[in-house]
């Protein structure tokens, strides 16, 4: 049986990004742990629950519940921009 469109997922992109090896390690666990029912997860899905969670609280402490603006350019690398 095939999903409606309003019903689909949008599409998943690649992410690469550097975490402690200890936060990993722990992600790993808790997504080998929580695979089957009834919790399914998986590392993707724990990741984005996370990051959605995060990106809340951000969105209501700094910038009064609102969407961020699109940036108009691409994160850098390097070292982080001091306080």
């Amino acid at each position: 049986m095939r999903r409606s469109a309003a019903n689909r997922e949008p599409p998943k992109v690649r992410a690469t990004l550097y975490l402690s090896a200890e936060v990993l390690n722990a992600a790993r666990n808790a997504a080998v742990y929580l695979a089957g029912y009834p919790a399914r997860l998986t590392l993707t899905k724990l990741a984005e629950d996370a990051l959605r969670h995060e990106l809340e609280r951000l969105k209501d402490r700094y910038n009064g519940g609102q969407d961020f603006p699109d940036r108009t350019e691409d994160l850098r690398g390097g070292r982080p921009i001091a306080a």
